[in-house]
């Protein structure tokens, strides 16, 4: 089976998993992930096949998606098995879904460039327009309020900016991927500056 059989035949089932996730993690995200992966795999002279596959995969394992959505590791690498991926190959792409999570802080030395360019792309899809969107979508599911002022809750959707998506444009990995991000921090900052601006009733 020649890659790109392999690829197409993983995606069917991978979307087909998390068509109805609803957290921001759905099978559009896998989507963007896996476009903008490519692209700077493209620009940076990685490993296509290993980085198109890890960002398909990526989001599986994940403790963040539904509980009756998520597989194990085993289950992934078994997946990659039944579509005749070899050995080594199924290894690199088990160590870089199982090591790019923003919770984990690997230290970007542990990455493989194929990983390091997962990971990029995956951050990338948590800032900008489609970030900010994500974050709300991820925190309803959770039950979570939009904002507290008062700080007496400090699990709201704004506290999820300061706590991970302004980090994220200083952590990226490539090149290509931060001049990406600069756009969409800037974007995030004039977001809040805005969101700011109406919560508090400034009219100039």
């Amino acid at each position: 089976m020649n890659s790109k059989d392999i690829i197409e035949r993983i995606k069917v089932y991978v979307y087909k998993q998390l068509e109805h996730e609803e957290t921001g993690h759905d099978k559009w995200h896998i989507e963007r992930v896996r476009k903008l992966a490519v692209f700077i795999a493209e620009k940076e002279n990685a490993n296509l096949f290993i980085v198109e596959l890890a960002a398909i995969l990526h989001d599986l394992i994940d403790d963040k998606v539904n509980e009756s959505i998520r597989i194990d590791i085993q289950d992934v690498e078994l997946l990659l098995k039944m579509q005749e991926v070899n050995e080594e190959d199924r290894n690199k792409v088990l160590t870089i879904i199982d090591s790019i999570s923003f919770r984990k802080k690997i230290d970007q030395k542990e990455l493989s460039l194929e990983g390091k360019i997962v990971q990029d792309a995956d951050r990338l899809d948590a800032i900008g327009a489609i970030g900010i969107a994500r974050t709300f979508s991820f925190s309803g599911s959770r039950g979570q309020i939009i904002y507290d002022p008062e700080q007496k809750n400090e699990h709201h959707a704004i506290q999820h900016f300061y706590d991970k998506l302004l980090k994220l444009k200083d952590l990226m990995n490539t090149e290509t991927a931060r001049h990406i991000a600069e756009e969409r921090h800037l974007f995030l900052q004039n977001y809040l500056k805005q969101f700011y601006s109406e919560w508090n009733g400034t009219l100039d």
